[in-house]
């Protein structure tokens, strides 16, 4: 599937170079921009249908994502499901369930994200289905950018697995070379 999701990114547009924040504060000359990737509906089709054949196994009652970037995902993953979507939103800086979503006590939960570098947002959201009563049984993300080093404390698919070069903002050298970074992501929306 690794070469497939690659192709989908490149057709639609959705690797991005350059010089980027990631939402972990690290900088990047690539950026894998999911938005571009679900504009297209039949794509966005596919991609969770190959999530939910990686996820079925975990009998998930309910899928939580981070958002902004991962509402789409989560809610055709869950489509494809047949079951609940909920998306955390960050409430004086953490995540919270707003929007009238309460997770059940005991409810088996799929964390479902766009992108993870250090899955410092995943392992948020965890923390939330934990905080609430939940359990989370698996994480499953489009893209899995470190290389396979994130741990969850549970069980971890992805569609497309690579290991793109990241910086600390100090060390980086775009930043070095005088070239401005750009923040395409959705951390810090207002």
């Amino acid at each position: 599937m690794d070469n497939n999701v690659m192709q989908l990114f490149e057709k639609s547009g959705a690797v991005l170079h350059g010089h980027f924040i990631l939402t972990s504060g690290l900088h990047s000359d690539t950026y894998m921009q999911c938005a571009k990737l679900f504009e297209f509906g039949d794509i966005a089709e596919s991609l969770c249908r190959s999530a939910a054949d990686k996820v079925r196994k975990y009998k998930p009652d309910v899928i939580v994502s981070p958002a902004v970037g991962a509402i789409i995902f989560g809610y055709e993953l869950a489509k494809q499901l047949g079951i609940p979507n909920m998306f955390a939103e960050r409430e004086k800086g953490e995540f919270a369930l707003r929007r009238g979503f309460e997770l059940k006590q005991g409810a088996k939960v799929v964390v479902a994200e766009n992108v993870v570098t250090t899955g410092g947002s995943v392992k948020e959201v965890i923390d939330l289905v934990n905080k609430l009563g939940g359990n989370v049984v698996a994480v499953v993300e489009v893209v899995d950018r470190s290389g396979g080093k994130v741990d969850f404390g549970v069980p971890h698919e992805s569609l497309l697995q690579i290991d793109v070069k990241t910086y600390e903002p100090d060390d980086c050298p775009m930043c070095k070379a005088g070239s401005p970074a750009v923040k395409p992501g959705s951390k810090g929306l207002k």
